[in-house]
């Protein structure tokens, strides 16, 4: 057990917390301890001020912990004793809303980390700058806004801000996450990517200081790729940069391009990589959850009214199916899938579920894998944002065709060609261009989810539950457990907000990961503390 001090961290653009969640949790909370949060949105800063409630109570306080429970089943907080009350201070004092980059959030940032931070000491700076301007997706839908300029979007300079924290308080390591499109995203012609590495390896040049002190080193995670200062960074294979997050254990196929910055004035022997091992499928992590069914929009709905809509999509598509067989032999796998859903479905009752749903023993969460110590909390008696979308319909059809197709053939069906059965077309003009064969996909039961993007809080058309008999797509909470989020992390805000939280995160048990390796570089060791050789540690 380390019997230093821990070691101090600073959160921005903090998000949900994914990031400081691994970091605070490694070695139960004695390696690392987080100072300050910065997160601009109201929704997001409520979910870190939580969280941090919450690791107050249960590395302080832990006698009160009971009290982070009673919010979780009641969401009062009116009722705190002296000590819940005290630990809710620190929470609100750790978990800022500060909007970075602006006069006023920077003033805010600057005035409490010289308060709170002590700079005598190493410390670690975490973060990831917005994304959207950089995405793939982001990029594209920008190109469609009349008289948009890169060089004029300040999101795109957002990571300036991480850059003048680094060198006016000099972390002795800082981790930057951020999406793999920023490898490729361009100002006025230019890669940005370059750029960025030269500003981080020299904070004081980027920032027009003449001072030849405060350099970093740029380690990769995955390979054993350094950007030095006064290095080509045109050189540099910026793909080696990118952590496949499905190769570390995370049950979903997350590409993000995540720097490790050490100063050079650490002497540092080795620098271990990230450690691979195998991640578990969707549903080895999702299936032991309560089952739900969506609810009907744009109507009245009841469960006989789901039940019924659905089984007719269900029975007039097995008739589809069955007789494409005759033009088509690969329909008959398909046709069989809807016969047997035929015969099973509606024969459970299930609820659309809700913010709080009471556990039960059939439905325990268990994953039959080490990943229950990181998931499951005994304490918790409810399932928290577990709560089924509305669909139309129309959608609804698409829903149940896509997780039979996915059943039925082991991959989600692609745009016109496979929704190829009546009433599966959606009203989209450039449908059969190409352009969207992946509107419609299905999480697939025995492999990792593809990727939890912001885009879940818009709609679930990308993240289609691989269930045909819950006809749905995907909740805040299954989308958390993908992003490895423990259960008894309470995701605060209306759903559209949770789910936007989710799918911004860093993956918590990556983040633990990473943090694992920065305390091994702080502390000079090899290897990890005994105590922690193969097992997670439950938070």
């Amino acid at each position: 057990m380390s019997s230093r001090k821990p070691i101090q961290i600073v959160d921005l653009f903090a998000g949900p917390g994914g990031l400081g969640e691994g970091f605070s949790s490694y070695n139960e909370g004695r390696d690392f301890t987080i100072k300050v949060s910065a997160e601009m949105d109201p929704a997001a800063r409520a979910t870190l001020r939580l969280r941090a409630f919450y690791r107050a109570l249960k590395f302080q306080f832990p006698d009160a912990l009971h009290e982070y429970y009673t919010f979780c089943e009641t969401g009062d907080l009116t009722s705190l004793s002296k000590i819940g009350a005290h630990a809710w201070a620190q929470a609100d004092e750790e978990a800022q809303l500060i909007e970075l980059g602006s006069v006023a959030g920077n003033n805010k940032l600057d005035a409490i980390l010289d308060k709170r931070l002590d700079t005598s000491q190493p410390w670690v700076l975490i973060g990831g700058p917005p994304c959207q301007a950089y995405s793939i997706v982001g990029r594209a839908r920008n190109r469609g806004k009349s008289g948009y300029s890169a060089a004029d979007d300040h999101r795109h300079f957002l990571y300036r801000e991480y850059l003048r924290i680094i060198q006016s308080k000099k972390p002795a390591i800082f981790v930057m996450e951020n999406v793999k499109g920023i490898l490729s995203s361009k100002i006025d012609g230019k890669n940005i990517f370059p750029d960025i590495l030269r500003d981080l390896s020299d904070p004081n040049a980027a920032l027009g200081n003449s001072s030849d002190k405060g350099r970093y080193r740029i380690f990769s995670l995955v390979s054993d790729d350094i950007y030095e200062s006064g290095n080509d960074p045109e050189s540099v294979i910026s793909a080696n940069f990118i952590i496949k997050a499905e190769q570390f254990g995370i049950p979903q196929a997350r590409h993000r391009v995540i720097l490790l910055g050490i100063s050079e004035d650490l002497l540092v022997k080795e620098v271990h990589r990230l450690n691979p091992e195998p991640g578990l499928s969707v549903q080895e992590v999702i299936g032991s959850l309560p089952p739900l069914r969506s609810t009907i929009t744009r109507g009245p709905d009841s469960y006989e009214k789901w039940s019924d809509t659905v089984l007719a999509h269900v029975m007039d598509l097995q008739q589809e199916a069955s007789r494409s067989c005759q033009r088509s032999p690969k329909s008959i796998a398909l046709a069989a899938e809807f016969g047997l859903l035929v015969k099973s479905f509606g024969t459970d009752d299930l609820s659309p579920g809700g913010l709080r749903v009471p556990k039960s023993q059939k439905w325990d969460g268990q994953t039959g894998s080490k990943l229950d110590k990181w998931y499951v909390d005994d304490r918790l008696r409810y399932w928290l944002n577990h709560e089924a979308r509305g669909h139309m319909s129309s959608d609804l059809r698409r829903y149940v065709f896509a997780a039979a197709y996915g059943s039925a053939y082991k991959r989600s069906p692609k745009g016109h060609e496979d929704f190829n059965l009546s009433g599966l077309e959606p009203a989209h003009k450039n449908w059969k261009s190409g352009k969207f064969s992946d509107r419609f996909r299905v999480q697939l039961r025995g492999q990792p989810a593809t990727t939890i993007t912001s885009h879940i809080a818009k709609d679930g058309h990308y993240f289609i539950h691989y269930d045909p008999r819950q006809c749905r797509s995907l909740t805040v909470r299954e989308a958390a457990r993908l992003q490895t989020f423990p259960d008894n992390y309470f995701f605060l805000g209306n759903r559209s907000q949770q789910f936007h939280q989710v799918g911004n995160a860093v993956p918590p048990l990556l983040a633990y990961q990473i943090a694992e390796l920065v305390s091994n570089i702080l502390a000079g060791e090899k290897s990890r503390p005994p105590e922690l050789e193969n097992q997670l540690v439950a938070i």
